[in-house]
């Protein structure tokens, strides 16, 4: 059954007409059914009334009993507007004689008084006996047991409510036409703001990511969906970006890896093909050769090292968690960087903050919570790069000391800080170290690389005294594991300071 059913439209804005327009019609058509019923209901309520004040007046029981009624020639001007006047006898036998207008067909009345129907004073509807009129009737009693039938013509009644049954129906057709023409401007018009939006997912469809909907108003239903899709675009907007920037870095890094590693294969390769043909080297240049196979490959152990350590950081893992005296840390990279290189000078002394920029306060205590043998490989990375990266002679202040997270002080931002790492919040208890050397320093634009992987200031510089580029990266990634940060404040002719800035041990920030 449901299948011979029609199809609702499927479009929102027909559906929406579809249901307007039924539902006006439906309370046209509710009102003008009250009204007909109304209007019927008191025409015939003024004929009862008729009825029953009119009484037929008793010499006219006689006349009809004696058949002395006028000729219907002259009835009309006996009995007042359409009263039409039928006798019966005190037998109950209908008498040929009637009283009214002849010009009209006469009810249909039983030609027994007993098979009439009617109740005293209650009137009646019966039909006409040709024809579709219709007639009230009321049954009087009369004299000596004698009754009569009083009857009024329900034309006009008929007649007013067939009039205002056309009137009805036109008005109901016109109302259909008009709700349908203007139940569609109101709902495109009610619907603009859906279609603005259907525009702006098209173009954002078509590429243009950076569109957004105008309509956002809070107080109204699309306002609202219009704010919560502008946001779902832009987390969508934002992860594409990621993905994009994560993929660009994936390729870069992949690129960068097999970059580095060629070099050290491709000098293993040529010395082992030189290895395996002795007769056309002497003695010393296969020892050469040899030499040559085993620096380039402990060159590849340790760039894959480093490769490994940079995947383990970037997969979150677990740090040893334990109190790390930064001082004593410090004292101990200072001590090995003294014997290991004499060529840049290395001293310990105490932080420099906006109170003490001199920095003449003595040492103190400066702990934090985590793993001293990532936070010693941190140290360890930034003293062999001022090593490497400096000319000799250069001096190098490694400096420890605890102060709050700020502009001047180091873990928030400030114009001309280099970062990869979130900021610290403002105001919190921070213990620092310092690297600071008496270098060259670097540009802004190169101070903005020198977190990436496989970066290098000098690209010119040989990649066996310029190292594998990711030495700051993994000490950026310990820091960042640590709820800390590695940032640097350089400029050309100024020298470099890198900072490493970690949670007091008693500050209650917990690593990231």
């Amino acid at each position: 059954m449901t299948r011979f059913l029609p199809r609702p439209p499927k479009s929102v804005r027909r559906r929406l007409i579809l249901g307007a327009t039924l539902l006006a019609t439906a309370a046209v058509m509710t009102s003008q059914a009250i009204g007909y019923v109304v209007l019927s209901s008191w025409l015939l309520d003024r004929v009862d009334e008729q009825l029953v004040e009119f009484h037929p007046p008793a010499p006219a029981y006689d006349d009809a009993l004696q058949d002395r009624l006028p000729d219907p020639g002259r009835r009309q001007d006996v009995l007042p507007s359409d009263f039409h006047i039928f006798f019966y006898d005190s037998s109950g036998r209908r008498l040929p004689n009637s009283l009214g207008s002849a010009t009209k067909p006469e009810p249909r009345l039983a030609d027994d008084a007993t098979d009439l129907g009617l109740q005293d004073g209650h009137p009646e509807t019966v039909p006409a006996i040709s024809g579709d009129g219709r007639w009230r009737v009321l049954l009087n009693s009369g004299p000596e047991g004698m009754s009569a039938v009083v009857a009024l013509p329900l034309d006009t009644v008929d007649g007013a409510t067939s009039k205002l049954l056309w009137l009805n129906a036109v008005l109901l057709a016109v109302t259909i036409v008009a709700l349908i023409a203007l139940g569609r401007w109101v709902v495109r018009l009610g619907l603009l703001p859906l279609t603005r939006m259907e525009r702006t997912a098209q173009d954002i469809t078509a590429g243009r990511l950076d569109l957004r909907l105008a309509d956002t108003d809070a107080r109204t239903e699309i306002g609202r969906l219009g704010r919560v899709l502008n946001s779902m675009l832009d987390r969508l907007q934002k992860a594409l970006v990621a993905r994009e920037t994560s993929e660009a870095r994936l390729r870069r890094f992949v690129a960068d890896a097999g970059h580095e590693l060629r070099t050290p294969l491709t000098a293993i390769q040529g010395y082992a093909q030189l290895a395996l043909r002795p007769e056309l080297r002497s003695g010393p240049e296969r020892n050469e050769a040899n030499r040559f196979i085993a620096e380039n490959a402990e060159r590849m152990s340790l760039l894959v090292d480093d490769l490994q350590l940079l995947a383990t950081l970037d997969k979150a893992p677990s740090y040893r968690r334990e109190r790390v005296d930064l001082l004593s840390l410090a004292a101990d990279a200072v001590s090995a960087a003294a014997v290991h290189s004499a060529s840049h000078p290395v001293a310990l002394g105490p932080l420099r903050t906006p109170a003490d920029p001199a920095g003449t306060q003595e040492l103190g205590l400066a702990e934090t919570v985590g793993d001293p043998h990532r936070l010693r490989q941190i140290l360890e990375n930034l003293l062999s790069n001022v090593r490497t990266h400096t000319p000799p002679g250069t001096g190098v202040q490694v400096r420890v000391g605890t102060t709050e997270a700020g502009p001047g002080t180091g873990g928030t931002y400030r114009s001309g800080r280099t970062t990869v790492s979130p900021p610290l919040p403002a105001g919190v208890p921070v213990s620092v170290i310092e690297v600071a050397d008496d270098g060259p320093g670097l540009g802004p634009v190169e101070a903005k690389l020198v977190f990436e992987r496989f970066y290098r200031a000098d690209p010119a510089r040989s990649r066996i005294r310029g190292g594998s580029g990711l030495g700051l990266a993994i000490a950026a990634t310990i820091a960042e594991g640590h709820g800390g940060r590695l940032e640097l404040d350089t400029a050309p002719g100024r020298g470099c300071v890198f900072r490493l800035v970690l949670p007091a041990a008693d500050s209650g920030q917990e690593p990231r």
